[in-house]
């Protein structure tokens, strides 16, 4: 695999696991923290606007994973690159997040 690749599959695989939050709440209709709330980040933005900015995470991860290099599937070093992107952002998303939502107990390293 080829660096750039590498870091291309890492990188979409941060967009793949950013786009799950935003959708699944969009398409609940409930309102989800995005960057276009105010302020950036903390605020709730409509279940309309996370649809389309998951759905933009998505088409983002898609292009980063599957249109370049010669991503597969069954290529130990593609998955672990892309999952090592899913895993960093899950858990800085997860850290963040949880302020707002309760999921964060005071105990929590």
């Amino acid at each position: 695999m080829e660096l750039l690749h590498g870091v291309s599959y890492f990188f979409g695989g941060i967009f793949l696991i950013n786009s799950v939050p935003h959708l699944v709440s969009g398409l609940m209709g409930r309102p989800f923290q995005s960057p276009f709330a105010k302020p950036p980040g903390e605020g709730l933005s409509s279940s309309t606007v996370n649809v389309l900015w998951g759905f933009l995470n998505l088409a983002i991860a898609y292009l980063l994973i599957c249109r370049t290099g010669d991503f597969n599937l069954r290529d130990t070093a593609h998955i672990v690159t892309a999952g090592s992107g899913m895993l960093l952002a899950g858990v800085i998303m997860a850290r963040r997040f949880g302020r707002f939502n309760g999921g964060n107990s005071p105990g929590d390293a």
